[in-house]
């Protein structure tokens, strides 16, 4: 398990004025306050998530 590929995923942006759906989906990363940092696996589902707020984020490689 702790083989797995993790990613660092930071909030840069506000959701204030977004569609609700991306406000949704920062709420699903683990993010809803600026500079707010997770780190998450790196699956096909959290890539899918983190490509619709790319402009909100910003993401680091786990080393």
């Amino acid at each position: 398990m702790a083989d797995e590929p993790t990613i660092i995923v930071t909030q840069t942006g506000s959701p204030i004025g977004r569609p609700h759906d991306q406000r949704e989906t920062l709420i699903g990363l683990g993010l809803n306050k600026m500079n707010r940092t997770r780190e998450l696996k790196d699956t096909p589902s959290v890539r899918g998530m983190i490509d619709k707020v790319r402009h909100l984020i910003r993401v680091e490689s786990a080393d």
